[in-house]
């Protein structure tokens, strides 16, 4: 736990550019759209205070309840992975304290966004509204199930491990639409980046990672022990 004095905005900046150049460009994203976006979001204010100081770090760090803030180079692995040039609506499952969907907001029109548990749901919008992001929709569902009042979307980002890729979620992807998805195991999945052609997807096998499990009807019933 970090007991270092809080920083300032401008030395939180520094990091987070810092961030972006040794973690992410470095490491081969050269979508400029989802280094600006990296850039611009204050990841210090989506974990709790004690946190802080290590925001820009690279690594995942907990947010409560058994969850994580994704390490930064996978949310731009994830983001960079879509392909989106601001016109686009894209889910995402697993809002978790909000920060991939503040990034996905710098890089498409609309983004809906769907969280299991109701207390980082909560937590979620009324960050997210107090940072001043107004193209994000927050709600709390099975995210297992997507989102299908407000389908088809153009891009979908599941940021929690699933056994298989989750059908509903498939169906609600628009024609040409790209999703990216964490499928395996227990211990290690693989982001899984799939397209829809019609009723068909093809599907490239991307980065070996760890996410929390995606519960609900076509993830995972029972959280891990």
């Amino acid at each position: 736990m970090s007991t270092a004095k809080t920083l300032t905005e401008e030395g939180y900046a520094e990091l987070r550019q810092a961030m972006v150049e040794t973690q992410i460009r470095k490491r081969g994203i050269k979508d400029e759209r989802v280094l600006r976006a990296m850039t611009s979001v204050p990841r210090h204010e989506f974990v709790e205070s004690h946190w802080k100081n290590l925001a820009y770090t690279d690594e995942p760090l907990p947010i409560g309840g058994g969850q994580t803030i994704s390490q930064p180079y996978i949310v731009a692995v994830m983001c960079a992975a879509l392909h989106l040039e601001g016109t686009e609506k894209v889910l995402e499952i697993g809002t978790g304290c909000g920060y991939q969907a503040a990034v996905l907001s710098c890089l498409a029109r609309e983004v809906y966004t769907v969280e299991y548990r109701e207390e980082l749901a909560t937590g979620a919008r009324e960050r997210l509204q107090r940072l001043g992001y107004r193209n994000i929709h927050v709600y709390c569902g099975d995210g297992s199930r997507g989102l299908a009042a407000f389908a088809p979307y153009d891009g979908i980002v599941v940021a929690a491990a699933a056994p298989c890729v989750p059908e509903p979620l498939a169906q609600q992807l628009a024609e040409g639409g790209r999703m990216i998805v964490p499928v395996g195991g227990e211990d290690l999945q693989a982001l899984l980046l799939l397209t829809r052609h019609g009723e068909k997807f093809s599907s490239e096998r991307k980065e070996p990672c760890r996410f929390v499990p995606l519960l609900g009807r076509h993830g995972w019933k029972d959280v891990w022990i």
